[in-house]
Formats: C-alpha cells, structure tokens, sequence
C-alpha cells in the first residue's frame, strides 16, 4: 500500500483528492511558496546527512572482524531501509522546486515513490521485529534461546524486505507519470479511485502503524518489567542492557517521528468518511501536515545520531576496526544478547 506520496503532500495536488480542508487562494498561495523554499533545501540536507550516517553504521556492521549479532542484524538492515529512503529525496525536492513537474521519466516515478513504501513496512517490522529479539533475550531467555539464531535473523530480515516490496505493488501498478490538465507539464502521480485511496490508508494505518506498534508496545513492556525484576546483577548484564537502551532509542525515536504523520493520514480517513470536518483547521491542517512529513524524514537522519549516543558498544567496534585482532575468550557473557 502506498503511504504517502510527497507530490501530493507538498505541491499543489495535495488537496486534489480531497478538498474539504481547502485554504482561501491567498493563503493557499502563501503555503506552496514556502514548501517550495523550505522542503527541498531540507530534503537535500536530510539526504546528505542521513546518507552519510547510515553509511557509516552500515560500514562497521559489515567490516567488523566479528561475527555479527541478531540486534546488530537487524540494526544494519534498518539503516538499509533508511537509505532506500533517502536516496528518493532528491528527486522529489527537485520536483517540488518546479512546480510539481516531473523531469525524470515514467519507470523513475514508479521507482521512487515505491522505494517510500518499502522503507515504511520495512523499517517499522525490523523495528518490531528487534522488539521481538529483546523480548526472546530477557524475557523468555531460556525457553526462546533457539529461535534467536544469527541464521533466523537473517532470513526475518528477508521476509521483511520481501513484506516491503510486496507491499510497495500498488504504487508500482498506479503510480504513473500524467500531464497536467491545465499546463500541460509531466507529474507524477498515484492515480486511483477515492474508494481505493480509501481502503489503501485504512491499510496503513493498520498494517503500517497499529498492528507492529501493537507488537512493539507489548514486547517493551516485558522487556522493561522483567530488567526491574532483577535483582542481582551477573558479569554479563552490561551485554544486555547496553543493546537494549540502544534498541529502546531507536523504537521511540520511529514512533515518536511518524505518530503525528498517522495521527493526519487517520483524520484524513475520518474526513473522507465524514466523521470529521476538516474546513475547522484550514490551512493549520496543511501546515501540520508538512511538519508531520518533516519529522518522518528526520527520523532516517537520528537513528545514526542514536549510535552515537547510546551505543558504546557500537563504538567499541568502531575502535576495534583500526586495531589488531586479540585472541582471547571471554567467559559468562553471551554476545547474542
């Protein structure tokens, strides 16, 4: 399903398919000038600082000498998915400085808007998936330890991309490069029916929000009760507590970052039901809106932030990266963790 198009979000066919909220033309004018002088200097910004970061954490991840953990696993390929994302940036904030036309061909348009659906489900279930991982580690410890095997977490991470992908089919079949009825210039478009614009956000909300957040919620919880339950610290409970306040940054930051983008794309839901009446916000909505769209970018920029922050054993392996190996063994600690 498609989650949200920037063309339509940012240029003057965001009101196009539902007009309820729609500002005098003054006010309307007002706001596509600065989204057109603001938004695309920011995604360029976004793009280069969050190209640079994710690089990085993907770089140690996969030149480090050591064999790499489940959490670190599924941290690599969040900082994939981020990437995916982030390298569509340029395109549309180049598209939104013209004016909504679109410069770069039919097979490009269905490309870039379908590589913002596959970060969307992607992201978000390695996120709950690394939720599932802390749960298994601290949770269900002993009884679970043999599903939280390297080879498994590798194969989720596939599912995961495949989830994607699969998901992102929508955008692939009606996402397609249309001229403007009045000038007559290329934009790219996801053309389809109110019914299926519809049912497509029902299902994002629900499959792109709800349903892993759900699991997310649960298996922090567990995760946060059973750590206050011990009592006794053993040699070994640095090795989970560091990957697990890291894991616990990461998932609030995401949630944090697009909770207002889906609290908008739920009121737009109860608007074209006529449950709510969008005129009441004007322009506000469409403002917001923007801001909520910001912070969804953002959020590929702070995960490497986060590393930096609240990973030490990430910088450990920064460290050892420009060391020579050490043959030694390290007893009572499990490095899965």
């Amino acid at each position: 399903m498609e989650p949200t198009n920037f063309s339509m979000i940012t240029t003057t066919n965001a009101w196009s398919d539902n007009s309820t909220a729609l500002p005098n033309a003054t006010d309307w004018e007002d706001q596509l000038t600065l989204a057109r002088n603001i938004i695309p200097p920011y995604m360029f910004i976004v793009c280069a600082l969050g190209l640079l970061g994710n690089s990085f954490v993907l770089l140690v991840f996969l030149t480090q000498k050591d064999r790499l953990t489940v959490p670190e696993i599924y941290l690599g390929n969040l900082a994939l998915a981020d990437i995916v994302l982030l390298v569509s940036l340029p395109f549309w904030a180049m598209t939104i400085r013209r004016h909504s036309v679109w410069r770069y061909g039919e097979a490009m348009c269905k490309i870039v808007n379908s590589s913002i659906t596959v970060n969307v489900y992607t992201g978000l279930y390695i996120i709950a998936m690394v939720s599932v991982d802390r749960y298994l580690a601290l949770v269900q410890t002993m009884r679970a330890r043999w599903l939280r095997r390297t080879l498994y977490a590798k194969v989720i991470c596939v599912v995961m991309w495949l989830w994607g992908v699969f998901m992102s089919t929508p955008s692939l079949v009606y996402t397609t490069v249309i001229n403007d009825p009045d000038t007559g210039t290329p934009m790219c478009e996801l053309v389809y029916g109110p019914t299926w614009r519809l049912a497509d956000q029902i299902a994002f909300s629900v499959l792109g929000f709800a349903l892993p957040v759900v699991v997310i919620v649960f298996c922090s919880g567990a995760v946060i009760r059973a750590l206050n339950r011990r009592k006794t610290v053993c040699s070994d409970q640095g090795s989970y507590r560091k990957p697990t306040t890291l894991v616990f940054a990461v998932t609030t930051l995401f949630l944090v970052c697009w909770a207002p983008f889906h609290v908008f794309n739920f009121l737009d839901v109860l608007g074209q039901l006529d449950l709510v009446d969008e005129t009441q916000w004007g322009h506000a909505f469409y403002i917001l809106h923007l801001v909520a769209v910001c912070m969804v970018l953002l959020n590929s920029v702070l995960n490497p932030v986060l590393y930096v922050f609240f990973g030490q054993y990430f910088w450990k392996k920064v460290r050892s990266l420009f060391r020579k190996p050490k043959h030694h063994h390290r007893r009572g600690c499990d490095r899965s963790v």
